[in-house]
């Protein structure tokens, strides 16, 4: 499975799920806008999203660089992706490119602004890596923030 986005994934119930299904058996064009991933809540797919990540991209993601952007969510709140490419001096296409990895790895999440604006938050505390020097089990776990 690729990596789950919010656009490539409905979050419902399994019943919800289970009446898509009867509709798409009667009418199979109803699926042709749907997403064909379906999780039962945003964490959820948030783990499957994380599970997808390399122990080696994670640590390429975790750059000192990447960090202080991390650094600046936390400890500014930024009210928008604008804002935040001028508290870090990055570019916003920069920016956006690397939250939008964050994201995916479960480590910042977005909510809506005023305006239209994306507002990331820090959505996890810690990520560890578990790497498996003498073979291909390595493994990534993010932990929320509590």
């Amino acid at each position: 499975m690729k990596k789950a986005s919010p656009t490539t994934y409905k979050v419902a119930s399994i019943r919800e799920f289970a009446e898509w299904t009867r509709r798409v058996v009667r009418d199979p064009s109803a699926a042709r806008s749907m997403p064909k991933t379906w999780f039962d809540s945003e964490g959820t797919a948030q783990r499957a999203g994380a599970e997808q990540i390399s122990a080696e991209a994670m640590v390429k993601l975790l750059s000192p660089g990447n960090l202080a952007v991390l650094a600046a969510i936390r400890r500014h709140k930024p009210g928008s992706m604008r804002e935040l490419a001028t508290l870090t001096g990055r570019k916003e296409a920069s920016l956006s490119r690397t939250l939008k990895r964050f994201a995916q790895a479960g480590i910042v999440g977005f909510r809506d602004g005023p305006h239209r604006t994306r507002v990331p938050a820090l959505i996890a505390r810690r990520v560890h890596l578990d790497i498996d020097l003498a073979g291909h089990h390595s493994a990534v776990a993010v932990d929320e923030s509590r």
